[in-house]
């Protein structure tokens, strides 16, 4: 049987779709994973993959700093150089961040052919400095291409949980009727503007007749004192849901930040958004994220610090009220999203 590395590290966006893209080939490769102790995959992949932790940080800090953690890389990529060697791993499958710089030097210390997967519209900094070291990178979002201008690239989307593959029913705690479906993610850390933005539309889209599941992220107060029972019977509010598929594939419309996994879920399911990207994100890519959706017509792009305070109930009243909302969904099934986890093991299967 084959032997796969999986090095992914850090945050959810590194690390679930390295889980969702092992549990498509579980059965036909064996895998072992490498991360970094104390990060994200220790709680989450340890009871599927054998996890092996190696220390690595960022080139961070002055100068004597730079230096100090460049000697660490260049002595975990040997490390990792060694282990694809005793463990005759056939090939790398990598998801950016820290963990990837010494997984790809190390490979090409071994001759052994890496795969890396970015995510967004604009890569992150390891994927733009060790992308040309890498045998193909596979795109989320295909316009990443325009900053990988020296790698072999193609677009694939981005892997998600097989869930979101299969037909849900909704579950038993959304509001019952007819009314257009709302579905609105805060993120799993919370998203208080977006929040207050949606909060003040409320009453717009009660009166419209619409449903409303407003997911306000774990860590937002901003709904702590409402007593859900009591509120309006069309209107659920919680934290945090782990039926975000049900939710979604059968949305009429979704409220979201514009991460790369909220983007590759609401393509996935074929689910027309309002996005609202988060200003702070690191190169602005949520923004380049939501424009991918927005230019074939999938999405609206809603500016969280745009002057107009009635933006957001301006352009909700005016999709509820045309044939616009019809327009977004026939967009998003005509927009081929499907397979990433073939398109990614065809490539893998091209350069082992």
């Amino acid at each position: 049987m084959p032997r796969l590395l999986i090095a992914a590290s850090g945050t959810g966006g590194h690390i679930y779709p390295a889980l969702s893209f092992a549990d498509s080939l579980s059965n036909s490769w064996e895998i072992d994973w490498l991360g970094v102790p104390n990060r994200l995959e220790v709680e989450l992949v340890p009871e599927k993959y054998n996890l092996i932790k190696l220390k690595v940080g960022g080139l961070q800090g002055n100068i004597f700093r730079k230096m100090f953690d460049l000697c660490k890389l260049l002595f975990a990529s040997i490390q990792v150089s060694a282990l694809l060697r005793q463990k005759k791993i056939n090939v790398i499958f990598t998801t950016g961040g820290y963990i990837s710089a010494p997984s790809i030097l190390g490979a090409k210390m071994a001759g052994i052919p890496v795969l890396l997967h970015e995510s967004n519209a604009i890569p992150g900094k390891v994927t733009r400095l060790m992308g040309r070291f890498c045998d193909h990178v596979a795109l989320g979002i295909p316009s990443a291409s325009e900053y990988l201008k020296r790698c072999r690239t193609s677009f694939t989307g981005t892997p998600v949980r097989s869930e979101f593959l299969l037909d849900k029913s909704l579950p038993s705690w959304v509001p019952l009727g007819e009314g257009l479906l709302i579905v609105v993610m805060g993120g799993s850390q919370g998203a208080t503007k977006m929040n207050e933005m949606v909060r003040n539309i409320l009453p717009c889209l009660i009166e419209k007749g619409c449903r409303i599941v407003h997911l306000t992220g774990k860590n937002d107060c901003f709904y702590r004192n409402l007593d859900e029972d009591k509120s309006h019977p069309n209107l659920v509010v919680r934290h945090f849901s782990d039926e975000i598929p049900a939710l979604l594939q059968n949305a009429d419309l979704a409220i979201s930040r514009s991460g790369a996994g909220a983007i590759c879920e609401l393509m996935v399911t074929k689910t027309p958004s309002i996005l609202i990207p988060l200003p702070s994100s690191t190169d602005q890519h949520q923004e380049l994220n939501a424009a991918y959706m927005a230019r074939f017509g999938g999405a609206i792009i809603v500016n969280q610090h745009d002057p107009e305070k009635n933006i957001l109930k301006n352009i909700v009243s005016n999709l509820l009220d045309s044939n616009s909302l019809s327009e977004m969904k026939l967009n998003m099934n005509n927009h081929d999203y499907s397979y990433p986890e073939q398109k990614i093991f065809e490539i893998i299967n091209s350069i082992s």
